[in-house]
C-alpha cells in the first residue's frame, strides 16, 4: 500500500470520527459542498506556487490538494480505487482520443 493509498484509508476511519478531535471529521460535517470548497482553495493554492516556480511551496500545496481532493471523493463515496480503475481505463489511449470519446 502506497502513501496515497493509506491517506485515502484513514480519511474513510475518520470520516465519521468527532468533528473535535480530526480535521477530516471536521470537514466532512460541514458536508461535501464545503470538502469542494476547501479542495478549490488548495487546488489556487497550489496553481499559484506553480506560477510562481517555487518547488518547495508547489510540493507541499500538491499534498494539500490531494488530500483535499481526496476528502472530498469520500465525502461523496467516490473511492481512490474507482477513480484509479478509470486511469486505469485510459491507460495506452491518447489524451486526445479520450477526449475526443467523451464529447
Amino acid at each position: 500500500m502506497n502513501a496515497l493509498e493509506r491517506l485515502a484509508a484513514v480519511i474513510l476511519a475518520r470520516k465519521g470520527a468527532d468533528p473535535d478531535t480530526s480535521w477530516t471529521a471536521k470537514l466532512m460535517a460541514k458536508g461535501p459542498e464545503k470538502c469542494a470548497e476547501k479542495f478549490g482553495e488548495e487546488a489556487v493554492e497550489a496553481i499559484i506556487e506553480a506560477v510562481k516556480g517555487d518547488r518547495e511551496k508547489l510540493t507541499a500545496e500538491a499534498a494539500d490538494v490531494l488530500y483535499h481532493l481526496l476528502v472530498m471523493l469520500a465525502a461523496r463515496d467516490v473511492t481512490l480505487d474507482a477513480v484509479l480503475a478509470v486511469l486505469a481505463a485510459r491507460e495506452g489511449t491518447s489524451g486526445v482520443a479520450e477526449k475526443a470519446a467523451r464529447d
